[in-house]
């Protein structure tokens, strides 16, 4: 052999062994070293044999180069690994070549008499790894019908090193990932049966509504099912969906929450999906997206309900494909991240108005959690303020005794309209005005929270009546006398009607503030003011 076939020798051992180190899934690394085979000696098949350490046979894991009805008999085939030339190489641990097949005494006819195959030449050498013999490759007939050469028998010996260390590798990656299936698993369901025994400390509530949520939430925990949180402003869309997420073998992952109407159209694309540097104005450099830094875990879409509909086709091809394109980019990104939505408006209406893309409605939709306002379980109100009086009490570093008990029928009987998360400003609010070591009694308490000056939830705002005297009078001015400035019969008014109007726009801020006239920033912000989110 000349020295430059040692070169074109050696450069084909690394590019061979190169490409077997580069796979490390036993379903593409085996498939590539049969057809490899098959390409380098010219031989009509290739097969591995793999031992089976427990039953000390030889079984065939992939074939290539044989007909299919062949491949299959091969596959449930399993022989004595003492038997056959391949039973001579693993005793003896060298590799031998045989250039007929059928005149050789250690021959086993089996194998040829159940698939019809005909065995003339062959090369066979066994496969060993760090772990001891694990098997052996066997090249079968040249496609000339000549015998192979000492040269090939070399080559296949010193390839075999590599295959050995190959699918040794591929073995305990395989291994590695099903022990980490199973960890996951069994987290999950430790998790799952945490959550039963502990329930969601964050979530507080015993009506019977509360009670059907719980029992949704660990439904969905237990499932990759998509998730839709449906409610009002202030009801606890994204506690909910935090405790899915904790509840579920994606806890030890990321979860991201996003207000898709807080951002623009623009914007909230590069946020969700990333962007390239350079692909606009600013783009200094690569970002990846919202749903990548998710990877694994959760990403929470909130208010998805005003999400634009450009924006709804591309997280459509999100969930359908299961990848992303950042923007400025046209290679798509995989992503492995449960999707957890929020709405707080009738998105089944906005579907049937054509605001909302029916197909990705019903891939977000599968499994529905409706979080009842306060004002229909009102029997918690006495459980919430106690929790939010401790932590507000803490945070004003104050030693809160409780409240009164005319202080708590007043909050029981209020209709919050900003639910929960309003009643948390109130009992804030309440704190900070109690001197310490003093219970929240009724003087703490706002003024617009007096029944007796608020509205039913269902009346309209009070309308001005005529006097006598012909002169005006506002019927929401205080019946023990106390006079009220315009500013503040001003602002009373105010409160109720947007109160109402949100009400009557099913809590959603973009069509209340189109509603009302006003700007999103200036609705939040008298929002933030009267205690209304």
């Amino acid at each position: 052999m000349t020295s430059s076939d040692d070169s074109s020798r050696f450069r084909l051992l690394y590019d061979l062994g190169c490409a077997f180190a580069a796979h490390i899934e036993l379903d593409e690394l085996l498939p590539l070293i049969v057809t490899k085979g098959c390409q380098t000696f010219a031989a009509e098949s290739v097969a591995i044999l793999l031992l089976d350490p427990d039953t000390n046979e030889l079984y065939f894991p992939y074939v290539a180069g044989a007909p299919a009805e062949v491949t299959a008999r091969l596959a449930n085939m399993r022989f004595p690994a003492d038997r056959g030339i391949v039973g001579a190489v693993l005793k003896s641990g060298r590799a031998q070549r045989v250039d007929d097949a059928q005149t050789d005494p250690r021959f086993y006819p089996n194998v040829d008499r159940d698939t019809g195959l005909i065995t003339r030449a062959m090369l066979t050498a066994p496969l060993t790894s760090r772990q001891g013999t694990i098997g052996a490759i066997q090249i079968v007939n040249r496609k000339d019908g000549g015998i192979f050469a000492d040269e090939d028998l070399s080559l296949l010996e010193a390839l075999a090193g590599n295959i050995a260390v190959a699918i040794e590798n591929a073995r305990l990656y395989a291994r590695t990932r099903e022990s980490e299936a199973h960890l996951k698993a069994q987290v999950g369901a430790l998790r799952r049966d945490l959550a039963q025994r502990q329930g969601h400390p964050e979530i507080i509530g015993t009506t019977p509504a509360m009670a059907e949520v719980l029992r949704l939430m660990d439904t969905a925990a237990a499932s990759p099912i998509a998730v839709l949180i449906e409610g009002e402003t202030g009801t606890g869309k994204e506690l909910v969906a935090r405790g899915i997420h904790q509840a579920s073998e994606r806890a030890d992952h990321a979860f991201v929450a996003v207000n898709c109407a807080a951002l623009p159209e623009n914007l909230l694309e590069s946020q969700l999906f990333g962007h390239r540097r350079g692909a606009f104005t600013g783009a200094t450099h690569d970002q990846r997206g919202l749903f990548q830094a998710a990877a694994g875990g959760t990403i929470f879409l909130d208010e998805i309900g005003d999400m634009p509909l450009p924006m709804q086709v591309k997280l459509l091809r999100v969930l359908q494909e299961g990848e992303v394109v950042p923007v400025g980019d046209t290679r798509p990104a995989k992503i492995d991240v449960r999707v957890i939505s929020a709405t707080n408006c009738d998105l089944a209406g906005a579907v049937a108005a054509r605001a909302f893309r029916d197909d990705l409605y019903y891939r977000l939709a599968a499994f529905p959690i409706r979080l009842p306002p306060l004002r229909e379980r009102r029997d918690d109100i006495p459980l919430l303020v106690t929790n939010l009086l401790t932590r507000s009490a803490r945070r004003h570093k104050k030693q809160i005794p409780g409240v009164e008990p005319a202080a708590l029928d007043r909050l029981g009987q209020f209709d919050w309209p900003g639910n929960v998360r309003e009643l948390q400003n109130e009992i804030e609010r309440a704190v900070a005005l109690a001197p310490n070591e003093q219970p929240i009694s009724l003087t703490h308490l706002s003024k617009r929270l007096d029944t007796s000056n608020a509205l039913p939830a269902a009346s309209a705002p009070p309308a001005a009546q005529t006097a006598p005297s012909g002169e005006t009078t506002d019927t929401s001015a205080p019946r023990d006398g106390a006079p009220r400035s315009l500013r503040q019969a001003r602002a009373t008014f105010e409160a109720r009607h947007i109160a109402e109007v949100l009400r009557e726009q099913g809590g959603n801020v973009s069509r209340t503030a189109e509603a009302l006239g006003l700007s999103r920033v200036m609705l939040q912000k008298k929002m933030k003011e009267y205690g209304l989110r």
